[in-house]
């Protein structure tokens, strides 16, 4: 299995954000903020919109036998790809094409689990956003069984833009949510869709559903607030597969 690869180090963590590398997310101990060169480090992290965490100097001790300089870099395992580079190497006018887009899926498991039922189902893409997204490291890569390597993901600052974009070539955005009326069952999905799947504690944030053409929902027996967001998932994505294949 894949491992995720680590930069240790101020000035070699401000090197590979430099030079676009796929940074996933960036650990930093608050005491060394005093240093003019961790401050330009933050700095080009919030320019380049990378997630990073301030954590207890005990999370480092497993780093002692490095020079980190209270920051540690955690590199992407798989490429991610710009919103414009998956409708160009994917989006055909003449195929149903089937984009994926997660608004706040920040657990690894569940997300793992979404990414192995993408790629059983043939879903064309995986887009997620820089800040509100669970990260792509060994426990996704775990859960998915491999499937992540099999499927282009990608990354936006703004999921809202890639909405946008994604309607100004003609696919309908379609949102998983409780608060609509529509069953997953009413919807005809026999052309090009982007189905919007959103956190199990918020849902799709208000901005996203408003961006919608349509919004579904999953009946399920009142005995049950909600479906866990990969089983959730799972039960719409087959019943696309079942209307196009079967």
């Amino acid at each position: 299995m894949s491992k995720n690869l680590e930069i240790y180090g101020l000035r070699s963590i401000i090197e590979a954000v430099d030079s676009s590398k796929e940074i996933s997310k960036v650990l930093l101990i608050k005491s060394s903020a005093s240093s003019s060169l961790f401050r330009s480090l933050v700095e080009k992290l919030e320019k380049k919109n990378i997630k990073y965490t301030y954590v207890p100097k005990e999370k480092f001790n497993k780093y002692k036998s490095k020079n980190h300089q209270g920051a540690v870099a955690i590199l992407s395992p798989v490429p991610l790809i710009s919103i414009k580079e998956l409708v160009k190497s994917t989006y055909n006018e003449s195929k149903e094409v089937t984009y994926l887009l997660l608004d706040g899926v920040t657990d690894t498991r569940n997300f793992g689990a979404i990414i192995r039922t993408s790629v059983a189902a043939g879903v064309t893409g995986i887009i997620i956003s820089q800040n509100n997204s669970a990260p792509i490291n060994a426990d996704v890569i775990k859960t998915s069984s491999g499937s992540v390597f099999n499927i282009p993901i990608a990354r936006v600052n703004n999921l809202k833009d890639a909405i946008i974009h994604l309607k100004s070539i003609g696919i309908e955005i379609l949102s998983l949510s409780e608060k609509a009326s529509k069953s997953i069952y009413d919807k005809d999905y026999k052309k090009s869709v982007g189905l919007i799947l959103g956190s199990e504690d918020k849902g799709i944030t208000k901005g996203v559903l408003n961006l919608s053409d349509d919004m579904l929902m999953i009946p399920i027996s009142s005995n049950i607030d909600s479906l866990n967001v990969s089983a959730a998932f799972s039960a719409v994505i087959f019943e696309l597969v079942r209307q196009r294949n079967y």
